[in-house]
């Protein structure tokens, strides 16, 4: 299993503060937060390079690059447990969200095929839960 991950949008004192608190379910409260996605612990950081890639394939562009280079740690600590906590660059979260409604089909299948190269084939129960994320990042 992969490490535990969670993608999210706001103040970084304020995810900070969550974290310190072990505020988790807060993180997705739209009021105090822009955008949250719970990736758990099924989903290997590298997955989002590939994603990256994918989408960079199917709308021809040059953004996002790639996920683990548009990290960098946060000020004020990043461990909370077992969790990791980094920032990403908001340019990478940009690209993602500008995900037209009609290329997330296109990506989500591109992602999968990119998975396969890299780890071999998926299991056919696996894809649903892949093809499901994409949605939500384009939100």
């Amino acid at each position: 299993m992969g490490a535990l991950m969670d993608l999210v949008a706001g103040d970084s004192r304020e995810i900070l503060l969550a974290i310190a608190v072990d505020d988790w379910r807060g993180l997705a409260d739209p009021t105090r937060f822009d955008a949250h996605l719970s990736l758990g612990g099924g989903l290997d950081p590298t997955w989002l390079d590939t994603f990256s890639e994918a989408v960079r394939a199917v709308t021809n562009a040059e953004q996002p690059r790639d996920f683990l280079d548009a990290r960098s740690e946060l000020d004020g600590g990043g461990e909370a447990g077992e969790r990791t906590v980094e920032r990403v660059d908001p340019a990478w979260v940009t690209a993602i969200a500008s995900l037209r409604d009609r290329d997330i089909d296109a990506v989500a299948g591109r992602w999968i095929d990119l998975v396969e190269e890299d780890i071999g084939e998926v299991p056919r129960e696996e894809k649903p839960w892949i093809r499901s994320l994409v949605p939500l990042a384009g939100q």
